[in-house]
């Protein structure tokens, strides 16, 4: 494993990201759901919310280290807001 610099936020964020799958993939098996459209006029389920999610996330994070010199941890405060509005209204 010499071949890339593993560090602890670096864990920390792939064993979220594979703890996020993991729950999702139960909540799918014990909690079927129907798709829902929402503001994007397409349907979505909560595995395609996560995704959105996910994908936005990374894009507020790279927008924020290039255009501020703020905090990464305020990036992570507009993140969760922007995931508690795709998952209510997406």
């Amino acid at each position: 494993m010499d071949w890339m610099a593993w560090t602890w936020p670096t864990a920390i964020f792939f064993m979220v990201i594979a703890s996020l799958l993991i729950t999702f993939t139960i909540l799918a098996i014990k909690f079927p759901e129907t798709p829902r459209v929402g503001i994007l006029r397409i349907e979505t389920t909560r595995g395609d919310r996560l995704f959105i999610t996910l994908l936005g996330s990374a894009f507020i994070n790279i927008a924020w280290l290039g255009l501020t010199d703020l905090a990464q941890w305020w990036a992570l405060l507009v993140c969760a807001v922007y995931a508690a509005l795709v998952f209510r209204y997406v």
